[in-house]
C-alpha cells in the first residue's frame, strides 16, 4: 500500500511517518519512505538514516525540472517522467538511504535563499508515487507538507488511503473538514490519528471527526519528544503504533 500522512504544521506527520516505517520494517515488511516535504531536514534522523540527495537530481535538477513543466505548459502535452514502472528496488541507489529492509528517500528540498516555489517537487511527487508498483509484501509512507497544497498538486492520486493527524488545536479541527472534503472529491478513504492528546482533548476532537475512523489515540511520548528534540533515531514501541500498524496490514489484505 502507498498511504499518505497530513495535517497542520507541528500536529506529528513526520513523528507517525517514522513510527509507523519502523513497526512495518519490523514486521519483516519492505518499507519506503518518501519524504515529500521541502522544508523539513529531521525526519531522516528519526528513522536513524542519511539524507539522500533530492530525487529531483535525477532530472537534471529543479530549474531543469521547471523549464520543463513550462514547455509542457506551453506546447498544452503532458509532462512526462518515466519510461517504465518502478518497483521500490529499481529507484535508484544514489537517491535512497537504506538499513536492513527500510528505505528513505526525498523528493526535494529547499536549499538557498530566492531559489523559487517547491512545484516541480509537488509535479515530481504525483508522478513518482503513480509510477511506483507496489509488491506484496511493500508499504510506502508518503510524509507531506503542512496544510493542502498536496491536494492541489494531485499527489494523492497515486495514493491508496489517507491518514490525518490531529493535535488538540482548532487548526486541525478545520483543517480535518476540509481535507475530508479534498479526499473525497479524490476518491481516497481518510483515517485519522489524535496526537498529543489527553482526556479532555480526546472527548473533545472524537466529536470532531468521525468516530470510526480514527485508528488511534496518541499521547504525548516522553520518549519520543527527547529523540525529536535532540535529533536522535526514534526507539520506541507503542501499543497504539501497532495496531494502526495492524490495521494497515488488514487493510491491504
Amino acid at each position: 500500500m502507498k498511504i499518505l500522512i497530513c495535517g497542520k504544521g507541528g500536529c506529528g506527520k513526520s513523528t507517525l511517518t517514522a513510527l509507523l516505517a519502523q513497526s512495518m520494517a519490523r514486521k519483516g515488511c519492505n518499507v519506503l519512505v518518501v519524504d515529500n516535504d521541502e522544508s523539513n531536514f529531521g525526519l531522516h534522523r528519526q528513522l536513524g538514516l542519511e539524507l539522500p540527495q533530492d530525487f529531483l537530481n535525477y532530472f537534471g535538477g529543479k530549474k531543469e525540472l521547471g523549464e520543463k513543466m513550462r514547455e509542457s505548459f506551453s506546447t498544452g502535452e503532458a509532462v512526462s517522467f518515466f519510461e517504465n514502472r518502478w518497483k521500490i528496488p529499481d529507484i535508484p541507489e544514489e537517491y535512497v538511504s537504506i538499513k536492513g529492509n527500510l528505505s528513505l528517500m526525498a523528493v526535494g528540498k529547499i536549499h538557498d535563499f530566492g531559489e523559487g516555489c517547491a512545484c516541480p517537487m509537488g509535479v515530481l511527487s504525483k508522478h513518482l508515487l503513480k509510477n511506483i508498483d507496489v509488491q506484496d509484501n511493500d508499504f510506502v509512507f508518503i510524509d507531506t507538507e503542512a496544510g493542502i497544497e498536496h491536494f492541489g498538486r494531485g499527489v494523492e492520486e497515486g495514493c491508496d488511503a489517507l491518514l490525518m493527524v490531529l493535535d488538540p488545536s482548532y487548526e486541525s479541527i478545520r483543517l480535518s473538514e476540509k481535507i475530508s472534503s479534498l479526499a473525497s472529491a479524490a476518491g481516497k478513504d481518510i483515517y485519522y490519528v489524535l496526537n498529543k492528546i489527553d482526556e479532555e482533548s480526546k472527548s473533545f476532537l472524537s466529536v470532531k471527526v468521525p468516530e470510526d475512523l480514527i485508528l488511534a489515540t496518541l499521547p504525548v511520548m516522553e520518549s519520543v519528544f527527547k529523540a525529536g528534540l535532540l535529533g536522535s533515531e526514534f526507539n520506541v514501541e507503542s501499543e497504539e503504533i501497532e495496531s494502526i500498524a495492524s490495521f494497515l496490514m488488514d487493510l491491504k489484505g
